[in-house]
């Protein structure tokens, strides 16, 4: 079995007004990442889960990062070059190694839940969806810059489009949702940390059962 989290457990997390809702029971496989982000563009998964990884002392990855790492190229450029259907392709393949090689925490790029490969995947990991509605979206995104498919016309209208046509699917694959709305990343980092240790405690009485039987 895989260590257990050797920091931040003992640290009490605050009280906020964050809200998270379970929608399936946590998965307690002992493979793959021990959290993977999903939500809209603008929802914090890069941010928060940065903080929760430090937190409990665990690596993080982002899968946008790790795909302009391995193309060699940014994101806007390989839209821009060579269409959204070939990024799709690569940040599939790059998902899928990452869900199998990492151990930490793990953020998608906002579209990756669009792949029935990848939310097939997911099934086996504890996923939280990151909600955030469409009144706080234009503090989040800004101008849409540097974001390819809120290009062209308004960011804001773009991004409740795409993030209503997401829904069905970030609901499909998460295991909890977390309403990030006016919460401060950090606050919400605390929440996920205190479910975790709590998953890490139940992994850790399941391997001392194991171990007894």
């Amino acid at each position: 079995m895989r260590r257990n989290f050797r920091r931040g457990c003992g640290m009490s997390a605050p009280h906020t007004g964050a809200r998270l809702t379970r929608l399936r029971s946590p998965e307690l496989n002992d493979q793959g990442p021990r959290l993977v982000l999903v939500g809209p563009m603008g929802a914090g998964k890069s941010t928060v889960g940065r903080l929760v990884a430090e937190t409990l002392d665990v690596a993080f990855r982002d899968s946008d990062a790790e795909i302009e790492s391995e193309a060699g190229r940014a994101i806007p450029e390989i839209f821009a070059t060579d269409g959204e259907r070939h990024f799709r392709a690569l940040e599939e393949r790059v998902i899928a190694r990452l869900l199998t090689s990492h151990s930490g925490v793990l953020a998608l790029g906002g579209g990756a839940v669009t792949s029935s490969a990848t939310r097939e995947r997911l099934r086996d990991v504890t996923v939280v969806y990151l909600a955030l509605d469409s009144a706080h979206a234009p503090e989040r995104i800004g101008s849409g810059g540097g974001r390819p498919v809120l290009a062209g016309g308004d960011p804001h209208a773009r991004w409740v489009s795409v993030s209503r046509a997401r829904e069905p699917f970030f609901t499909e694959v998460a295991t909890w949702v977390l309403d990030t709305n006016g919460a401060a990343p950090k606050d919400l980092a605390s929440v996920l940390v205190r479910e975790l240790c709590k998953r890490s405690t139940l992994l850790e009485s399941e391997g001392t059962a194991h171990d007894e039987s």
